[in-house]
C-alpha cells in the first residue's frame, strides 16, 4: 500500500509522517508548494505520477476568524481542494481520506453528544467551507473515509495547548471561555484510529475524537495542573472576546459509532493530553 499525504507542514500530517515512518510504510508527503490541492492539474499530475493506493488529505484552511473575511480562501482550500483530490482519487480508484470538523454543527442540540446523522448547520464561514468539502467528497467517489475532528492538538503552533502556554508566559492571569464545549483530540489518536479503519476497509463518515468532552476553561486548568503551572484562570463567556466568527457553544461529538465498528476503545481526552504533555519536544 502506498500513501500520499497532503498538507505536509501541518500538525496532523506530521503525525502521519512519523507513524508511517515508524511502521516502514511506503508514503509520499510533498511540500505544499509542490502539491497545491486547489489546482486540479497539479493534483492530477501528482496522483498519476505517484500512483497511491490511499490519499490522506491533511491540508486545511483552519483560521476560523480570518475565514469570515477571507471566505473565498477558506472555500478554495476546504471545499475545492478536497473536490480536486476526490476526483483524482476516483480516476485512480484510490481510497480517499478526508478530515471534517465539529463546526458543521450549530451547537443547539439539547441532549447528548452529536452523532453522525445529526442535522448540520454551520454558524461561521469556516464551518460552511468544511461542510462543503464533505459534500464534494461524498459526491465524487464511494471509496472515501471522512473523519470529523474537534479541538485537534499535536506538534505545532496552530492548537490551543501551544497558544495557552504562550499566553501564560506573557500574562499574569488568563481569561478562558467556560461556555464553549467540545472534545480535545490528539493527532496521534487521529492517526492510529484512521490507519486502523483503513486496515479494516471502513468507508463512510464518522466522528473521530478522543473520549469525553470539556469546556475550554476545564481543558486549560487540566493542562496547567498536569504541568504544575500555577496561573490563575478566570472563567468567562465566549462573548467576552468579541471574536469575528461565531462559534457553536456545544459541539462535542460522540465516537461510539466508530469505536463499535472497530471494536476498540478510543483514549479519553485527559489521557491523550497527558501523553502529549509528557513529550517536552512538542511544547
Amino acid at each position: 500500500m502506498k500513501y500520499l499525504i497532503t498538507g505536509r507542514s501541518g500538525q496532523l500530517a506530521r503525525s502521519f509522517i512519523r507513524t508511517l515512518e515508524a511502521r516502514s510504510i511506503d508514503f509520499n508527503a510533498p511540500e505544499e508548494s509542490l502539491l497545491d490541492i486547489t489546482d486540479i492539474d497539479i493534483v492530477t499530475n501528482a496522483i498519476d505520477s505517484y500512483k497511491p493506493d490511499v490519499i490522506i488529505n491533511c491540508a486545511a484552511y483552519n483560521f476560523v476568524d480570518k475565514a469570515e473575511q477571507a471566505r473565498d480562501a477558506a472555500f478554495l482550500v476546504n471545499a475545492r481542494g478536497p473536490q480536486n483530490l476526490a476526483m483524482a482519487a476516483a480516476r485512480r480508484k484510490a481510497m480517499f481520506v478526508h478530515f471534517g470538523s465539529d463546526y458543521v454543527f450549530d451547537g443547539m442540540k439539547e441532549h447528548g453528544l452529536y452523532i453522525e446523522n445529526d442535522f448540520v448547520n454551520p454558524v461561521n464561514e469556516y464551518g460552511k467551507s468544511k461542510l462543503a468539502g464533505e459534500q464534494h467528497v461524498i459526491k465524487e467517489l464511494d471509496r472515501h473515509l471522512i473523519m470529523r475532528l474537534s479541538w485537534v492538538f499535536g506538534s505545532g503552533e496552530q492548537n490551543f495547548i501551544h497558544k495557552l502556554l504562550q499566553w501564560s508566559k506573557s500574562n499574569e492571569w488568563l481569561k478562558i471561555a467556560c461556555d464553549e464545549f467540545s472534545v480535545p483530540t490528539s493527532t496521534q489518536t487521529v492517526v492510529d484510529v484512521t490507519l486502523h479503519a483503513l486496515e479494516k476497509g471502513v468507508t463512510g463518515l464518522y466522528h473521530l475524537t478522543n473520549t469525553g468532552y470539556c469546556s475550554r476553561y476545564e481543558w486549560a486548568r487540566f493542562i496547567f495542573s498536569t504541568l504544575g503551572i500555577k496561573k490563575f484562570i478566570r472563567p468567562v463567556t465566549m462573548d467576552t472576546f468579541n471574536l469575528p466568527a461565531q462559534r457553536p457553544r456545544f459541539s462535542a461529538m460522540s465516537n461510539e459509532r466508530l469505536s463499535a465498528l472497530l471494536n476498540t476503545r478510543i483514549p479519553t481526552w485527559e489521557g491523550a493530553v497527558k501523553d502529549f504533555l509528557k513529550d517536552t519536544e512538542k511544547l
